[in-house]
């Protein structure tokens, strides 16, 4: 496994190492040693989800404030989605801004996120599956969600007519958004 540090403190990129022959492929997807080693503490996930999509389906901007604020570790393992992430921590030199990442079948890329981030994502391809493990429970009564096309972040999904639940129509605008992170 290959960690590439993002422009944003404490998300990584992360690629295995694949071996492929006429057989077909392998590769390996976790390794809790390695993960560990790289972020320089000790990560335990408790939960893991998974998400089916149709093409054009936006979802988020998503995250659970303390003291249930998850760190995740995101896969896509059919189809292709554009990631997002954006920085909620007050103190971070990144506050504010947004990484976008491609994630897919093709490039079995992961992209680890840390707590005090908000978290969502477009299907760029019918079918799309994503997989993510998590380091705390769900917690309905944590959860925010931030507008996911608010002007002042300016995220281009990269869907032309993008399918996004009511409840992320109503996420919170970034002008009105106060960060329990610090």
């Amino acid at each position: 496994m290959e960690f590439t540090a993002t422009k944003i403190p404490g998300v990584w990129m992360i690629a295995p190492r694949i071996f492929q022959d006429k057989r077909g492929l392998f590769f390996e997807s976790w390794c809790q040693r390695k993960f560990n080693d790289k972020l320089g503490q000790e990560v335990a996930f408790v939960q893991d989800n998974e998400s089916h999509s149709a093409a054009g389906v936006v979802r988020g901007l998503h995250f659970q404030r303390p003291p249930h604020a998850q760190g995740k570790l995101v896969r896509c393992t059919s189809g292709a989605i554009l990631d997002v992430v954006v920085d909620l921590r007050k103190h971070s030199p990144s506050y504010g801004e947004f990484l976008q990442i491609e994630l897919s079948e093709e490039n079995k890329m992961q992209l680890w996120i840390p707590r005090g981030m908000a978290h969502g994502f477009s299907a760029l391809a019918d079918n799309t599956v994503i997989q993510y493990k998590c380091t705390d429970h769900y917690a309905p009564d944590h959860e925010v969600t931030l507008l996911w096309n608010d002007a002042d972040l300016g995220i281009d999904w990269s869907v032309d007519s993008p399918i996004v639940s009511v409840k992320d129509k109503q996420g919170t605008p970034w002008c009105q958004f106060e960060s329990p992170f610090d």
